[in-house]
């Protein structure tokens, strides 16, 4: 499944629209995690837990809308637009959203 942020595949030409997928995921981040990021943040430097809590939601918000796609019967997604956000006030919720076109491509 190839998984593209622009609208079309270099050397590729797409022969059938099959519609919108999206994917979202929402990851609760861990209470612990949450302290130290907050000490992290105070004293400087990277958040390593939430860097790995977004990248783990927004692998799963792209697997998301590869498996719709492929129920779809395309075998690329292209137009893919990402968004973060968190949810609810200071609960650590994370969530990422995805969309884009699933498209049948060809050489």
């Amino acid at each position: 499944m190839l998984l593209s942020t622009t609208p079309t595949l270099e050397g590729k030409t797409i022969v059938a629209y099959h519609g919108v997928v999206t994917g979202e995921a929402i990851l609760g981040a861990n209470i612990f995690k949450d302290l130290f990021a907050g000490i992290r943040d105070i004293v400087g430097g990277r958040s390593g837990a939430y860097e790995n809590e977004l990248r783990k939601a927004r692998q799963i918000a792209m697997e998301e809308i590869a498996d719709e796609a492929r129920r779809l019967g395309a075998n690329a997604v292209v137009g893919i637009d990402l968004d973060y956000e968190t949810v609810g006030q200071g609960n650590g919720m994370l969530m990422v959203t995805c969309s884009g076109t699933a498209v049948t491509v060809r050489d």
